[in-house]
């Protein structure tokens, strides 16, 4: 069955791929890591070229800003967050928009808060935005507005941002690079017995509770315990959603091949969803 659901993968049309501050940044320094982020631009292009729609939901805006501001340590108060954010921002938007155009294409920045979502105009304007840009060829280059948005910046994550903008966009597959290789039974990294798991069909309460809220880098924000209820947004709103490891940004073509790596969740459209239950739902 796993197979199966693999190989109809290639016939996607319109992904979102969220990658992590941890999959940009040198574990190292925690700079930006160009190299990478190069590869990760030549692949969504590729993915254009293929005719699908492509919408990155990306993270490193604070750690761009740490980057430029010769931070040695990640920032801890909110307005130094902010600070950071508001440098980082418009820096990171400058690589993404100088390597897209090498590739003839075009980057679109979008900073969301919660308060787009909530508010139905807002929501309904977003909406519209992104088909447009998406009517126009663009790649839209998604964020939390950390500038201005303290409650996102202490409690929210990127995770459940790109599955809202997965389910407001219609998106079919949602792709969270991160520095893990999918789900498992426990945290790998503290239990050597932890199995992995390739295929949920189904998001059970037990699978909810089985998540963490930790995070094994500098940079990062998400936990297993946001990526599920990341799966639950983007599934129940006809999306499938992988979680993979973001190590190395080819997984992204391999995924599209069918190859079986990463934790695939199957899609059960939920013909009750409705986006504003789960923008302020914890789970």
């Amino acid at each position: 069955m796993e197979l199966d659901e693999r190989n109809k993968l290639r016939d996607k049309k319109r992904i979102v791929v969220k990658i992590g501050s941890s999959s940009l940044t040198h574990p190292e320094t925690g700079e930006l890591n160009l190299l990478k982020i190069e590869k990760l631009v030549r692949i969504l292009c590729d993915l254009k070229g293929e005719g699908k729609d492509v919408v990155l939901v990306s993270s490193g805006a604070i750690a761009a800003g740490r980057q430029a501001l010769g931070g040695q340590k990640r920032p801890v108060s909110i307005s130094e967050k902010q600070a950071y954010a508001a440098v980082g921002q418009a820096r990171l938007m400058m690589v993404y928009q100088k390597l897209f155009s090498e590739y003839n294409h075009v980057a679109a920045q979008v900073l969301l808060t919660k308060d787009t979502m909530t508010n139905e105009v807002s929501r309904y304007n977003a909406q519209n935005t992104f088909d447009e840009l998406m009517n126009l060829g663009a790649v839209p280059i998604v964020n939390e507005n950390d500038t201005v948005s303290t409650h996102e910046i202490q409690f929210g994550d990127n995770d459940r941002l790109s599955a809202i903008v997965a389910a407001l966009i219609g998106a079919d597959l949602l792709i969270l690079l991160s520095d893990i290789d999918g789900l498992y039974s426990d945290d790998p990294r503290k239990n050597p017995n932890a199995k992995f798991i390739g295929l949920v069909e189904e998001i059970t309460p037990d699978l909810l509770a089985m998540g963490k809220a930790t995070s094994g880098s500098d940079v990062g924000t998400g936990g297993m315990s946001a990526k599920l209820a990341a799966a639950r947004i983007a599934t129940d709103s006809g999306s499938d959603m992988i979680i993979a490891n973001g190590e190395n940004v080819e997984i992204i073509q391999e995924l599209m091949e069918g190859k079986e790596k990463g934790t695939l969740f199957m899609a059960h459209s939920n013909l009750d969803f409705d986006l504003m239950n789960y923008v302020n739902h914890e789970y």
